[in-house]
């Protein structure tokens, strides 16, 4: 029995087509809240998923994608970026990218957010990131990644 996406999934899916990846999202069977969750679920390192989180830059918010077995290094990157980095409460992530904490794509937002991609994903053959939604996730590779989000390569440790 084929399943729908759910809608922010299918938006999802519909922006991947749109910037030249093939749009499939592969539907869990239970969602993958965590990191490792979603490395578990997928047979993969848990170094090859994508966290899409969304933090602020001094007042403004940004997209940091960062692989699932680094924790960003607020001090370090913030320099990097030349400015002030926190963690984005959840009613502001909800907001700019109108996705559930847990199931953030890197893109398929309502507004662009500006992008940095965690350098250590380019180590991995193939990433995976959530689809929009806590049980979809769509395979990538890392310069794909880059591409299709607009991102910028930084190392975030």
């Amino acid at each position: 029995m084929r399943r729908s996406l759910p809608p922010v999934a299918s938006k999802v899916s519909d922006t991947l087509i749109s910037r030249g990846h093939h749009g499939v999202i592969i539907t869990q069977t239970v969602p993958t809240h965590t990191a490792m969750e979603a490395a578990e679920a997928l047979g993969v390192n848990v170094g090859a998923i994508t966290k899409s989180l969304i933090f602020l830059l001094d007042d403004d918010p940004v997209l940091l994608l960062v692989s699932g077995a680094h924790q960003v290094n607020l001090d370090s990157t913030g320099r990097r970026l030349d400015g002030v980095l926190t963690r984005a409460p959840a009613d502001l992530v909800r907001q700019v990218t109108g996705q559930p904490i847990g199931g953030v794509a890197p893109l398929g937002h309502p507004t662009n957010l500006p992008t940095f991609i965690d350098n250590a994903l380019a180590r991995h053959h193939e990433l995976w990131a959530a689809g929009g939604h806590p049980a979809t996730v769509f395979r990538t590779t890392f310069g794909e990644l880059v591409r299709i989000t607009a991102g910028l390569a930084i190392d975030m440790d």
